[in-house]
């Protein structure tokens, strides 16, 4: 891949890094089964030159940031950790945007304990909540970036709308929103965080979705002597280069397998066969 990195604020990120969410319990829900095995998963993801990884308050709750940093830190300079705030959580498997400003000031405060850091370098709001209103909600954002709690904002799961909304309460730099070979229906706002220059990170990027694509991806994995989750990822790094990946694993042999997609080189061909 030429184009292996993405500028994001005043770093360059390699663009395969890696979502902490799996490392949890069940549901997301509790702490992970295995921690010495998580906390290794964390350490390789870095020494293999990931330097982008992407948390939430919401993950465990809490369990998944304090994870982050017993295998982490003193983080390296370099290593850009992204959290995000903005969910209740009543149980596993179970989400409840709650975007009341007390809310999400705590979810502020408690990152920044949880991953020991004096300065949250990408806070994403994990979601807009339809019963506040989104100055509401933004408002302890706008407060921790002033005081220099908050070095960058990004939002997850919104419209072009949604994101001009909040532009015009505050400058963003990320957008993150489910979007995998099999599920494109955010095309649009992933064309226009494009022109605005600003990161999009896909959730959730290795769905295969239907047995006809997964038959397409595994004959271009043959031929690349790749694996259909490193064609899956190639392919997104193709479609457009504000893109920032974060597939997560609980296993360090596929954590090297996911971060091996960068050297995929896909054909014109290959991706327009595979876009269809």
């Amino acid at each position: 891949m030429g184009n292996t990195t993405f500028k994001l604020g005043e770093l360059e990120i390699n663009r395969l890094g890696y979502g902490a969410m799996q490392l949890t319990g069940n549901g997301v829900f509790g702490e992970v089964e295995d921690r010495e095995n998580a906390i290794k998963v964390l350490q390789e993801a870095v020494a293999n030159g990931v330097n982008f990884i992407d948390t939430a308050e919401a993950y465990g709750p809490k369990f998944n940031e304090s994870l982050i940093a017993d295998a982490l830190h003193p983080y390296k300079h370099d290593l850009l950790i992204a959290t995000k705030g903005g969910f209740d959580r009543p149980g596993p498997n179970n989400w409840v945007p709650n975007g009341n400003p007390e809310k999400i000031r705590q979810d502020i405060e408690g990152s920044l304990q949880r991953l020991k850091v004096d300065s949250i370098d990408l806070w994403q709001l994990h979601r807009i909540d339809p019963k506040v209103n989104v100055g509401d909600t933004l408002a302890p954002v706008i407060e921790a970036v002033k005081e220099g709690k908050i070095k960058y904002v990004g939002l997850s799961e919104v419209t072009i709308d949604q994101i001009k909304q909040v532009q015009d309460l505050l400058p963003i730099l990320s957008v993150q929103n489910m979007y995998n070979l099999a599920n494109r229906q955010w095309e649009s706002v992933l064309d226009f965080t494009d022109e605005q220059g600003l990161a999009f990170i896909p959730w959730f990027p290795l769905a295969s979705g239907p047995a006809k694509l997964e038959d397409k991806i595994k004959a271009i994995a043959e031929k690349h002597q790749a694996t259909t989750a490193q064609i899956a990822l190639a392919w997104l790094l193709k479609r457009s280069s504000n893109i920032l990946l974060i597939p997560g694993t609980k296993s360090t042999a596929h954590l090297k397998e996911n971060l091996k997609a960068t050297e995929i080189e896909l054909t014109d061909a290959e991706f327009e066969s595979l876009a269809k």
